[in-house]
């Protein structure tokens, strides 16, 4: 998992916007040549890396040697203690890796079966992006009751980021639909008084709605059932030992509720993998 790294200049206050984006760049700068020195290093046998040749183009400029032996030590000794620290804790930890850039530490520890419990890393949101780009994995994306609380624009957005992200994806969306009658009306009353207010209710008018909000933001197969239908597409045998669990005396009710909840799942790319023929 990623995240966004928040400077220094976002908590003592910048003289001016281009000042941070001055001093933003700059350091930015440095991920870039780091990248270069570590990708040249491994070129010649330095360490073993099969990964970093993914994210890292080839300099023609040859490094110096002492450049090279310098980031040997470096990724030798954090290395060595990162290891330390997963075999102490048996790996039921977890790493935060602060500006980590092109670094492949995450792919190396997964080699050598030392994955911690859960793996994060932080930087500027174009080196993200940029990493991300260059990470060919298909990637399922899951939101549920997410999408509801953001306004139209902001899911759209974060839509529109996914679909542009990732060469091959699904998008899962779970969430309400058929909000504009009486008994969706009531539901969204029922959480006002709770102080919890559905921002982005509008695009939960219909399953139509849903799918036209997949399409318009970059992927390219969309797909909506009400939960309603799906829960009658459940096997039989497992209906009936849920049903028996206790009774129902108001299936009308149920019915309700169910046709106002939807399960919706976008494609792109992964022809080849068969995405577009998922369904449930």
């Amino acid at each position: 998992p990623m995240a966004t790294r928040q400077r220094e200049s976002s908590i003592t206050s910048c003289s001016s916007a281009s000042s941070c984006d001055a001093d933003d760049e700059g350091v930015r700068g440095t991920c870039e040549d780091a990248s270069l020195c570590k990708r040249f290093a491994v070129s010649i046998g330095y360490w073993h890396d099969p990964y970093i040749q993914h994210f890292v183009r080839l300099s023609k400029e040859r490094k110096a040697p002492e450049i090279n032996r310098g980031y040997f030590a470096r990724v030798h000794g954090v290395s060595q203690l990162t290891k330390a620290f997963l075999r102490k804790t048996e790996c039921h930890c977890q790493i935060i890796n602060l500006g980590a850039g092109m670094d492949t530490t995450f792919w190396r520890l997964k080699d050598e079966d030392l994955l911690p419990s859960k793996y994060f890393e932080v930087d500027f949101p174009m080196i993200v992006t940029r990493k991300l780009h260059s990470i060919k994995l298909p990637t399922l994306l899951i939101a549920e009751c997410v999408l509801v609380y953001m306004t139209p624009e902001q899911s759209a957005s974060l839509l529109k980021w996914a679909a542009n992200s990732f060469e091959a994806a699904m998008f899962i969306n779970y969430e309400q639909v058929n909000m504009g009658d009486r008994f969706g009306q009531i539901m969204i009353e029922n959480l006002r008084r709770r102080q919890c207010d559905l921002a982005g209710v509008e695009t939960c008018k219909s399953l139509e709605s849903q799918k036209e909000r997949l399409l318009s933001n970059g992927w390219e197969t969309a797909s909506a059932v009400d939960m309603m239908e799906l829960y009658n597409r459940l096997p039989r045998a497992e209906v009936s030992r849920i049903e028996s669990l206790e009774f129902l005396d108001e299936m009308e009710l149920l019915e309700q509720l169910m046709r106002h909840y939807c399960l919706c799942w976008a494609t792109k790319g992964g022809n080849e993998l068969g995405l577009k023929e998922i369904t449930y």
